[in-house]
Formats: C-alpha cells, sequence, structure tokens
C-alpha cells in the first residue's frame, strides 16, 4: 500500500524558513518522480515543485522559485521541500504527490501557516 505522510509544517514568521519532509512506503520510491502541491484556505490546488526520479531534474511554479527547493534522498526514501523567505501568502496545506500509471497518490497534508 502507498503511503506519503508529511511532516514539518506549522507557524513561521514571514521571512522565515522551514523544511517539509515526506516519508515515502509501499512502492519503489527511487523509480518515480514526486511533487509538491499546496491548497491555500479557500483556494484550489496549486502545485508548487517537481522531481525527477533520480533528483537530477527539478522544476517550481514561478510563485515559488528562487525561495523553495526540492529534494529527495533515494536511500531514505524520503522528499524534502526547504522553504525559504516565506510570505503571508505561502500558507496553505502541503501536499506530497506521486503519480503512477492513472493513479493520483497523495499524503495527508502538513499546514503552514506565515505569520507574524
Amino acid at each position: 500500500e502507498v503511503q506519503l505522510v508529511e511532516s514539518g509544517g506549522g507557524l513561521v514568521q514571514p521571512g522565515g524558513s522551514t523544511r517539509l519532509s515526506c516519508a515515502a512506503s509501499g512502492f519503489t520510491f527511487r523509480t518515480y518522480a514526486m511533487s509538491w502541491v499546496r491548497q491555500a484556505p479557500g483556494k484550489g490546488l496549486e502545485w508548487v515543485s517537481g522531481i525527477s526520479s533520480g533528483g537530477g531534474s527539478t522544476s517550481y511554479a514561478d510563485s515559488v522559485k528562487g525561495r523553495f527547493t526540492i529534494s529527495r534522498d533515494n536511500a531514505k526514501n524520503t522528499l524534502y521541500l526547504q522553504m525559504n523567505s516565506l510570505k503571508p501568502e505561502d500558507t496553505a496545506v502541503y501536499y506530497c504527490h506521486m503519480r503512477r500509471g492513472w493513479r493520483d497518490y497523495w499524503g495527508q497534508g502538513t499546514p503552514v501557516t506565515v505569520s507574524s
């Protein structure tokens, strides 16, 4: 059974940093591209960042480019999102995402609140 478990969210001051983690199990993590998606209060899902299976290729939404860094440790089956220079508009629930064939898999999400 595929499981994605996010952690690391919380309350962060504007301009601050935090790192999200996503522990993956139930599939061969190192062979799948992964991504982070967020949902701000009252809004739809927004793709944030993606990374290739080996970690050599990454991509970012314009809204986070230069501030967020996605990475992965295939030996630990873990996906990360380093978030710097956080803004109030980054407030959202952040989800780890994987697609296998026609099916999408999501974690339970971890909330990040950027506020003073």
